[in-house]
């Protein structure tokens, strides 16, 4: 038998964008001298099927893990970990310092949601508080670059991403080669956060392909059409909402907005933060300021908070949330979810969209399925919160603030470790997606590269 095979199953995040989990074991002769590694533990999300799929037992048994390795804490990345430990899971959870403060909040709030789902829906919860205080409490953190050497021969280095705030790449050695989980991997150069770094050394590869089979417009121009938005919306005397992910996309437009309001490039209007799971993270990245990238922390010389500017309004109650309605316009308004598919800006839609002074702007990826995806697509008229809405405002799209590469700076990323890439498995896409970057990184570079289907295993020499 070889003694330096590795076995890698695809268990989530094959045909989807979301449910990232993958199994990386060495293949031995006995369970003593074999490790499970589970990279990422993820929730589906943006469809009917979701629920379902989140619900459904792992196809392995969570026991017999020994090691489970984070990215990041994006729900599609963290959102199983504590069904995970309620079914069994009690080996050790690795991430970065970051990455463990923003799930412990992650964690909070989907328990509020999955508790309140599970009651409307007279169900038993996926998991319970009990469940979340062990699963941090299995915790380890640890620094990039920092080798941590893992049971029965494997190290594994994490490297930075930069998607989002503490977001990893994982690069695991066993016997003379190494294989790659990128996680997902920033869209870089970023406004806040430091490039992803390059990797020239992988064997083998499992990429995310969210943007596979699209570019984003010029970076450039983000910051512009942002200006544009907030200054046409301001001159109309109208309402401006910005559905965001309360993680990583919030911060960046505070960061945007903070700098455009501070340099007078757009006038001063109240600008609320409607979100508190948004409020509670932008304190986390408050504290790792040496995760930022050196034109955030030049600017922090002068101004040392660039999360909060003249007119900067954090609304935490519902209380406070309802009184928006009664400040006069023009205004701002940033709140979650990202997609409208949930949260308080489905109550700012459903106040505002028949206005046609007033815009709603989409600054990140709409799902498939999503109430986001069909405004962005065009609709004329929406159900919000049991009212039938007629879409009057304006609905815009500004890409250059995804926090994905595109399919170019994924080949682009691919490309460094061309020679010596024996196979790139492409997953976290959709398969249109998925497919096209395949067929990119085939024809431009001449690297082996497949799709992986749902459950595929693939054997892989590691000699």
């Amino acid at each position: 038998m070889n003694d330096h095979q590795i076995k890698v199953s695809f268990h989530g995040g094959t045909g989807w964008v979301t449910g990232a989990n993958f199994l990386l074991e060495n293949v031995a002769e006995s369970r003593e001298e074999t490790t499970k590694i589970l990279i990422d533990c993820g929730m589906y999300q943006g469809s009917e099927e979701a629920q379902a799929l989140n619900y459904a037992d792992f196809v392995y048994d969570p026991a017999d893990i020994d090691i489970l390795i984070i990215t990041h804490a994006h729900a599609d990345h963290i959102g199983r970990v504590p069904k995970l430990v309620k079914d069994g899971f009690k080996g050790k959870i690795y991430s970065t310092d970051a990455t463990r403060d923003i799930t412990e909040i992650m964690f909070q709030d989907s328990l509020k949601i999955i508790s309140y789902e599970a009651k409307k829906q007279n169900i038993e919860p996926m998991y319970a508080r009990a469940d979340v205080n062990k699963a941090l409490s299995l915790w380890k953190t640890v620094s990039f670059h920092d080798p941590v050497s893992l049971p029965n021969g494997f190290t594994v280095t994490l490297y930075h991403a930069g998607h989002i705030l503490g977001s990893a790449m994982a690069k695991f050695n066993y016997g003379s080669k190494n294989i790659l989980f990128t996680g997902d991997i920033g869209n870089s150069p970023d406004p806040l956060l430091r490039d992803t770094e390059t990797i020239d050394d992988a064997d083998y590869m499992i990429i995310e392909s969210v943007y596979g089979d699209r570019n984003h417009e010029d970076k450039e121009q983000r910051i512009e059409k942002l200006k544009e938005a907030i200054n046409e919306t301001i001159a109309k005397k109208g309402i401006l909402m910005i559905p965001s992910f309360a993680l990583e996309r919030t911060q960046n437009i505070l960061y945007v907005i903070n700098n455009l309001i501070e340099d007078g490039e757009v006038p001063q209007v109240p600008v609320f933060l409607d979100s508190p799971l948004a409020i509670d993270i932008t304190h986390v990245f408050k504290k790792y300021p040496e995760l930022f990238n050196d034109d955030v922390q030049a600017r922090m010389k002068t101004d040392p908070d660039v999360f909060s500017f003249p007119g900067f309004v954090e609304t935490h109650s519902v209380e406070e949330s309802k009184a928006i309605m009664r400040k006069p316009s023009p205004k701002i308004i940033v709140s979650s979810a990202g997609m409208s598919h949930a949260g308080r800006i489905i109550h700012h839609e459903k106040q505002y969209l028949d206005d046609p002074e007033n815009m709603l702007l989409f600054i990140g990826y709409q799902a498939v399925g999503t109430p986001g995806r069909i405004l962005q697509d065009g609709a004329k008229k929406m159900k919000l919160l049991g009212t039938e809405v007629e879409i009057k405002a304006q609905v815009r799209t500004i890409s250059g603030y995804s926090a994905h590469k595109d399919s170019e700076h994924l080949v682009e990323f691919v490309s460094h470790s061309a020679e010596r890439l024996k196979h790139v498995f492409v997953a976290m896409g959709e398969p249109k997606a998925s497919l096209f970057l395949v067929q990119r990184i085939r024809d431009y570079l001449g690297v082996k590269a497949t799709a992986p289907d749902q459950d595929d295993s693939v054997i892989l020499d590691m000699s």
